[in-house]
This record gives C-alpha cells, structure tokens and sequence, in this order.
C-alpha cells in the first residue's frame, strides 16, 4: 500500500512540475511578445492573451496582472481610446487579480487606470478619479514601502500637477530620486514586474 501511494505522490508531483513548466514557458514567451509591443493592436493582443492564460490557470495572478498593463499601456498611447471603457476591463481584470493575491503591483496598475480617467477631463474628475489613485498609492504603499513603481508613480502624478497646487518638478525630484534609488536594490523574482527604473532615471534627469 505504501509503495502505491508512494508512486501516486510521484506521479501528483510530475503532472504538477510539467503543468507548472507549460505555464513558465508560455508566459515568458508571451512576456517577449509584450517587451516587443509597439503598436495599440499588438499590446491589444497581449492584454487578450495573458487573459486566456489567467483564465486558464485560475491561480495565477500575474496573467491577469499583464493583461492590465497591456491595457493600460494603451490607454496613454491612443488619443482616441474610450478611457473610462478600457479602465472598467482594467479594472475588471484587476478584481480577478486580487481575488487570487492582493499586492502592491495590483494597486500601482489600479493607480494608472483611475488616473488615466481623471486625465480625460482633470478639473471635474479630481475629486473622484484623482482621489481614488492617490488612495491606490498609499494602499499599494502600505503592503510594500519598498516597491519602486509606486514611488515612480506617485512623482510622475505631482509631476503633472501644476505648482500652485503642489506639484511640479521641485516636488516630484526627490520621489523619482527615492524611485531610482529602491530599483537599484530591488529583487525581481522570475515573470514579476520590473519595469519603470529607465522611465524613472529618465524622469529624474528632467528634474535637475
């Protein structure tokens, strides 16, 4: 009896290792697929495949996760994008998300798809769209002090925010500083995120 439960768990553990191989494999091929992305249709073609794969797996939240940023990145790219339509999937796929991990990564995205709806129109959407991002940050902040997206965030929103209100370079410097500074010590684990230190060294260097 011992030796035939014995070679059920093995074969349990091959069948899981194999499905666990199949799921690296296919993310890092569609990870390539989205580093090389340049146009609104092929980003729109990552979002939809890494939904099929989150989908899929139903325990992964990184699928889900990339389809979002895929999503979002079309949202500062196209002009003409519905943004409240795009930010409702965005969202949508952030619930799944979260359903399967909650997580500072999860709540930066949350931040780009509100303030991508408060950009539509900044004077009537601050009190909603605007609030909601802020409070994004500071929750994405609280279970992780330490990620540098959030950060590169948050100057990149005071960045944007004229001076007479708080923002503007002077202000945003030392948070792209404090962004710089965590993503050279920060450890990304295999298929996680790790984007933003270019864009954050890059905004950075406009604030000198």
């Amino acid at each position: 009896m011992k030796k035939v439960l014995l070679a059920f768990g093995l074969l349990i553990a091959v069948a899981a290792n194999a499905q666990s191989d199949k799921y690296v494999a296919v993310m890092q091929k569609n990870l390539a697929l989205l580093d090389s992305a340049k146009t609104s249709q092929d980003f729109q073609s990552a979002a939809n495949a890494f939904e099929r794969i989150g989908d899929a797996e139903k325990t992964q939240w990184l699928p889900y996760y990339y389809s979002g940023l895929a999503l979002s990145t079309i949202g500062w790219m196209d002009k003409n994008l519905d943004k409240d339509a795009n930010s409702t999937r965005i969202n949508a796929l952030c619930d799944k998300a979260e359903a399967i991990e909650k997580n500072a990564e999860i709540y930066a995205l949350r931040n780009m798809s509100a303030t991508q709806q408060m950009l539509v129109d900044p004077q009537s959407r601050w009190q909603t769209y605007g609030q909601q991002a802020a409070a994004f940050l500071k929750e994405g902040m609280t279970m992780d002090p330490n990620n540098p997206r959030l950060y590169y965030l948050q100057a990149q929103n005071i960045f944007g925010t004229p001076e007479a209100f708080g923002g503007g370079k002077k202000n945003a410097k030392p948070l792209f500083e404090k962004s710089v500074a965590l993503f050279k010590t920060f450890q990304v684990k295999p298929l996680y995120p790790n984007w933003g230190q270019k864009s954050a060294e890059d905004m950075l260097a406009k604030c000198q």
